[in-house]
C-alpha cells in the first residue's frame, strides 16, 4: 500500500476494537486472566501480549503498529517523550565500557542525557562533526557500538549523509541510531538509508496540535526484544489518551506537513532578502550548503527553519520578538502554531566551532497564513531597526 492508504488504515484490525473507525482509548493497568495457563502464557510473551497496562494496551498497540507501517520499520515502541525515546534506545544498546559517537548538532537534550548519564556511567561518548560522512570511520574505535545521528540538526540543520556513515557503522559492526524528528515519516524514510533504529519525538508533528507528550522508537524485530525490555524495566509508559493522540494525529499529518513545507518555504524565501538577515538555515533552499544532500535523501521538508541575523545586540531582539503577535514565543514545535526562540547553538559544540557573527533565531511556521506571519515578522525587523537606530 501506498503512504496515504497506510496513514488511514494502519492500526484499526485489532478485535478489540469491534467496528469502531477509531481505536478507543483503552485506560487500563491491571488485565485479568480466565486461568493460570492462559496468565503464564502472557507472562512468558509479555512484550507483545496485552499483559499489564504499564506494558501496553490495546491503544498503544495500534498506534505502534500504524507508526511502524509508516516509518517503514517493522516494530515500533511507543514512549512517553522523544527524549525518552533516545534515553531508552541508547540505554538499551550501550553498557559500561561501550563507545558511542554522537553527532555534535544534536538535539541539547540528547547531549545532556549523553554526558550526564550515559558517561557518568561508563559508557565512553565522542562528538562527530555532522558533516564528516565517510570520513567518520577514523573515529571508530574497537568498543564503537553505536552511532546516533540527527538529519538535519534542530538548531543548526546541518545535513549529515546517513547513507555514507551508516555504510561505515555497519561494516565496522555498529548500529545506526538517527533522531528522525524534523521532516516526520512522511518526508523521510530511515530504513532506506541504512538507519537501524529510528526515534521521533511524536510530541511534534505526529500529534500535531501541542497537547501531547510522546515518543516513538521504530526497528528491526531483531533489536525490537533488546530495546522494548529495556523499556519496559526503565517503567516508561504511555497513557491511552496520549496514544489515541498520536494515532488521530497522525491521520492527519499529510496535509499538515504539506502546508508546513510550504509556508516554511515561502517564509525562508522572503526572509532571503531582508538586510536584517545575513543567512537562513534551511536545507530545502538551493543556497543551503546540506540542498544535494536534501534532494538526495528527502521527500520534503517541514515548518522548522533557522535564521542567522546580522550583528544586532541581543537586546534588540526583545522588542522584536515580545511585540509578535503571531509567533508565540516557546520551545518545542510540530503543532498548528507557529513559534519563535533565540538559540545559541555556538556554546555547545564539541567539533568545529559554529560561527555566528549575529544572532540566531529559530521559526516554526504553523498552519497559519504565510502572508499573515510575513507581516508579523516585518513588524518585528522595524522594531528591531528602531531599537538600533
Amino acid at each position: 500500500m501506498k503512504q496515504d492508504t497506510l496513514i488511514t488504515h494502519s492500526g484499526r484490525t485489532s478485535p478489540y476494537f469491534a467496528q469502531s473507525v477509531n481505536p478507543p482509548v483503552y485506560r487500563c493497568s491491571t488485565v485479568t486472566f480466565p486461568s493460570m495457563a492462559a496468565m503464564a502464557e502472557a507472562q512468558a510473551d509479555h512484550l507483545n501480549a496485552f499483559y499489564y497496562g504499564r506494558i501496553g494496551t490495546p491503544t498503544t498497540h495500534a498506534f505502534e503498529e500504524a507508526v511502524a507501517a509508516v516509518e517503514g520499520g517493522e516494530r515500533c515502541i511507543a514512549v512517553p517523550s522523544g527524549l525518552a525515546a533516545i534515553a531508552g534506545t541508547l540505554s538499551a544498546l550501550l553498557k559500561s565500557g561501550d563507545h558511542v559517537l554522537v553527532s555534535d548538532s544534536v538535539y541539547g537534550p540528547t547531549r545532556t542525557f549523553c554526558q550526564d548519564v550515559l558517561a557518568k556511567n561508563g559508557v565512553q561518548v565522542d562528538y562527530f562533526h555532522p558533516l564528516l560522512a565517510e570520513n567518520i570511520e577514523v573515529l571508530f574505535k574497537p568498543n564503537t557500538k553505536v552511532v546516533f545521528c540527527e538529519t538535519p540538526g534542530s538548531l543548526t540543520f546541518e545535513m549529515q549523509d546517513i547513507p555514507a556513515i551508516a555504510k561505515v557503522a555497519h561494516a565496522k559492526g555498529a548500529i545506526v541510531v538517527a533522531d528522525c524528528t524534523w521532516a516526520s515519516p512522511i518526508f523521510y524514510r530511515p530504513f532506506e538509508m541504512g538507519v537501524d533504529v529510528s526515534v521521533l519525538a511524536a510530541t511534534k508533528y505526529i500529534v500535531g496540535h501541542s497537547d501531547a507528550m510522546l515518543g516513538t522508537i521504530t526497528t528491526s524485530e531483531e533489536l525490537y526484544p533488546v530495546i522494548k525490555s529495556s523499556v519496559v524495566k526503565f517503567g516508561y509508559s504511555v497513557g491511552s489518551e496520549e496514544a489515541y493522540l498520536g494515532l488521530r494525529g497522525l491521520r492527519s499529518i499529510v496535509p499538515r506537513m504539506k502546508q508546513h513545507q510550504e509556508s516554511a518555504l515561502k517564509v525562508a524565501r522572503w526572509l532571503q532578502t531582508r538586510d536584517e538577515v545575513a543567512r537562513v538555515l534551511h536545507p530545502g533552499l538551493p543556497e543551503d550548503p546540506g540542498h544535494e544532500l536534501f534532494k538526495r535523501d528527502f521527500l520534503g521538508s517541514s515548518g522548522l527553519f533557522g535564521v542567522i541575523l546580522e550583528p544586532y545586540p541581543e537586546e534588540a531582539l526583545i522588542p522584536m520578538i515580545d511585540g509578535l503577535k503571531l509567533f508565540s514565543l516557546g520551545f518545542s514545535w510540530g503543532g498548528y502554531e507557529s513559534l519563535i526562540t533565540y538559540t545559541t547553538p555556538g556554546i555547545v559544540r564539541n567539533t568545529v566551532l559554529w560561527n555566528a557573527d549575529g544572532p540566531t533565531l529559530r521559526l516554526h511556521i504553523g498552519l497559519e497564513d504565510p502572508d499573515d506571519l510575513i507581516a508579523d515578522l516585518e513588524a518585528g525587523f522595524e522594531r528591531l531597526n528602531a531599537f538600533g537606530g
